[in-house]
């Protein structure tokens, strides 16, 4: 069966919406998926299973809402899917920093408009790229004060999306390569 990476985001920052790893696992697991696995703090979990993407995301939204209270977007990702993410390597021409390279994972691809908006943008060293339902950003000078990141966070150009360093993004590709 498929492996599935599911990214929710929102929760655990600052304090705030606070969901437990543990708490995650034990709701994938009685949502029927198998070999649960999850990823730092955040809200990064791998999960094996026959259902297609988006009947994963809305099962684990659903079942966050109702035991947790909490509204939550997750983008759930193919273990291929992820792969060839990370294959592609995307700015990795210029990105020397894992940390300070970010992938944003939307629900959906993003428009046209947001497309053409997001490659219009100059924003000196910082570099922005657009494939698929990914944006990935380079910001040299660090992510907390990034005027990139600032700008990416505009719900009209990335809604519903879920940022992950590079770090975070190889180590969840090698999770669902491997049960």
């Amino acid at each position: 069966m498929p492996r599935m990476v599911a990214l929710l985001r929102g929760i655990n920052l600052a304090g705030k919406r606070r969901v437990a790893m543990a708490d995650l696992r034990a709701l994938l697991e009685d949502l029927g998926y198998a070999d649960v696995r999850t990823h730092l703090q955040s809200g990064n979990a791998v999960l094996t299973t026959g259902d297609s993407a988006a009947k994963v995301a809305r099962a684990i939204q659903g079942g966050i809402a109702e035991r947790m209270g909490l509204d939550v977007v997750v983008t759930v990702r193919t273990a291929g899917q992820m792969a060839k993410i990370v294959a592609a390597d995307r700015l990795g021409d210029v990105a020397d920093d894992p940390a300070r390279r970010m992938v944003i994972f939307l629900p959906k691809r993003p428009s046209r408009q947001a497309v053409r908006a997001m490659k219009d943008m100059d924003f000196g060293d910082e570099r922005v790229e657009v494939a698929g339902g990914e944006v990935y950003a380079w910001c040299p000078g660090g992510i907390g004060r990034s005027p990139l990141m600032a700008a990416l966070g505009d719900a009209a150009l990335t809604p519903g999306g879920t940022a992950r360093n590079w770090r975070t993004v190889t180590r969840l590709a090698e999770m669902a390569a491997s049960p």
